[in-house]
């Protein structure tokens, strides 16, 4: 899968993806909004600039940003986490709730990470109201989300499921964390950071375990976010479920990782 950053956090207009959960990020850098009646939850907020493209996109599907109670966020790196302080400007009495490994991080505003290191990966800090761990759920109104840390790409790295209404059935959705072995990891006998490829071996067991039938993630480009918003405006109302899409992400981001495995440790 391609990256190219430049492309990351152009505007697109928000849609639905099921009764009450609405996309609010960039073309790339995700942002999920969580509508009930006792607030809103935002999970994830994207780099700086689509942080401000988050409260817009919330303002323009005819909500208040203020109403935010609850953020949430897959990780710490700066694509992911930046975002988080722009719409707490929007939203002063949102709490982050993040896991025990990232937290900090967020909280020191991107510093303390073990690869990406220097002011290009740091952003705005946001404290850490609740630490999350594996297993814990999250509720507001009629949303409850469960926590899974899926350590490796970071080592707090949060994969989140739970029930959303789809086309009128209920459906078990997830929010892929990140698989991906950025280029410089080590794995094996030298590690990035202690205990980052057994990680990797737990995450993998857990993804393919998890139920996923509404597949999303961190970034578009996982879930083919472009072409399955195209069929929703077409009239297809279920266009985001996709176990199958799911089961064939995995197969190949793990033989992605097996395949750097295998290299550095020949």
């Amino acid at each position: 899968m391609a990256q190219d950053p430049s492309n990351w956090s152009l505007p697109v207009k928000p849609f639905k993806i099921g009764d009450g959960l609405f996309y609010v990020g960039s073309s790339d850098l995700v942002a999920y909004l969580f509508v009930s009646k006792a607030g809103l939850i935002v999970l994830d907020g994207g780099d700086d600039k689509t942080g401000r493209q988050v409260v817009g996109n919330i303002r323009a599907l005819g909500f208040d940003p203020a109403q935010v109670k609850i953020l949430l966020n897959t990780h710490q790196h700066y694509d992911h986490a930046a975002g988080l302080a722009e719409i707490r400007k929007a939203a002063p009495d949102a709490k982050l709730y993040a896991s025990a490994a990232d937290g900090p991080i967020i909280a020191a505003g991107g510093k303390g990470d073990p690869y990406l290191k220097g002011q290009a990966y740091e952003y705005e800090p946001v404290p850490v109201a609740r630490t999350l761990k594996d297993g814990d759920k999250v509720t507001l109104g009629e949303w409850t989300l469960t926590a899974h840390v899926t350590g490796g790409h970071t080592a707090g790295c949060t994969t989140w499921t739970f029930p959303v209404t789809v086309a009128g059935t209920v459906r078990q959705a997830l929010v892929h964390c990140s698989s991906s072995v950025l280029p410089g990891y080590k794995l094996g006998k030298t590690e990035t950071y202690p205990g980052i490829t057994a990680a990797y071996e737990k995450s993998f067991a857990t993804w393919k375990a998890l139920p996923c039938e509404v597949f999303l993630g961190s970034h578009g480009r996982f879930f083919g976010m472009d072409t399955k918003r195209k069929a929703l405006d077409a009239g297809k109302a279920d266009a985001f479920v996709d176990p199958q899409g799911c089961k064939t992400f995995y197969s190949q981001q793990e033989a992605a990782y097996r395949a750097v495995l295998a290299r550095q440790n020949p």
